[in-house]
Parts: C-alpha cells; sequence; structure tokens
C-alpha cells in the first residue's frame, strides 16, 4: 500500500457531520520523503474530520516518538511527539492542490484528501531544535572525546 493510500481520507460521500479517524506512522514515511535524519518512528495520529458544505475541517493529534542521532553523542536518541494542528481544506476550480500552511485547496472532483505532507510537515516540525538524550543517557566513549576548553586555554590557542 502507497503512503497516499494509507493517509488518505475519502470525503466525497460523507454527509456533514463529525468522523474520527485514526493512523499509525512508521519510518516509511520520513524514508518515503528522503528524510536521513528521522531513522524510526512510532506515532499515532487521531483525526477528527467535520464535514461541511464548502469545507472540510481536521483536527490533528500526533503523538508518539521518533528516533534521530543525539546532537551530542550521535548515537540514536528517541524524541517525544507531541503534535495538535488544524487543517482546512476548502474548494475551488482555480488553485487545485495548493496548500499554503494552513488552507489545503482542492478542485471540487477531488473524492479524498492525502494527509501524507501534512503529517510529515507536522511531525519533522514539532520536533526539538536541540535533540539530545536525557542527561547521562549519552555515549560515554563518544563523551570522552569531547573537551571543554577553559577561557585561558582558548585566549592561548588564539594567540597562536
Amino acid at each position: 500500500m502507497e503512503l497516499s493510500e494509507r493517509y488518505a481520507v475519502a470525503f466525497k460521500e460523507l454527509k456533514p457531520g463529525g468522523y474520527d479517524y485514526a493512523f499509525s506512522v512508521d519510518g516509511a514515511l520520513f524514508r518515503n520523503y528522503e528524510n536521513a535524519e528521522i531513522k524510526e518512528a512510532s506515532c499515532s495520529v487521531q483525526v477528527h474530520l467535520e464535514r461541511a458544505a464548502t469545507q472540510l475541517t481536521f483536527d490533528v493529534r500526533i503523538t508518539g516518538e521518533v528516533v534521530v542521532p543525539c546532537d551530542r553523542c550521535l548515537e540514536d536518541c528517541r524524541v517525544p511527539v507531541d503534535f495538535e494542528g488544524q487543517l482546512l481544506v476548502r474548494f475551488s476550480d482555480l488553485p487545485a492542490d495548493e496548500y499554503d500552511g494552513e488552507v489545503l485547496w482542492l478542485s471540487p472532483a477531488e473524492r479524498e484528501v492525502d494527509l501524507t505532507q501534512y503529517l510529515y510537515e507536522s511531525i519533522v516540525l514539532s520536533l526539538p531544535y536541540q535533540r539530545v538524550h536525557p542527561e547521562g543517557g549519552c555515549d560515554p566513549e563518544m563523551l570522552k572525546r569531547f573537551r571543554i576548553v577553559s577561557d585561558e586555554e582558548f585566549s592561548a590557542i588564539e594567540q597562536l
């Protein structure tokens, strides 16, 4: 099954109202986008779709974890993912399949919404800037290779 099928929500036949969906995200999503930084993932996605006549509103909650290299020791590090967001889908004949970060514009002829790109971006953007193991969790052999230089030692190095 292709990713676009895994994360697609068929809406055309739905009557106005609320609908709930659940997805699982694994490392295949990030390999599809050739993201070498995220090595693996285990995330649960809960989606509440509110179907109206002129638009769709997706309330999305993503929880779980991804595996990335630790910024300190370069070993694999599990980083929690906790994201809540909303995606609006509106219909227009002009800019079909346009996404500006808040609104996805689709042709009225479309039958489903592919959430693949939205899920990918939401997880990547929810990660912290610094991705490190909890204190004491880094590889001690790698940390031995780093040495903090004092101000005096740094000044002496600069003078050389």
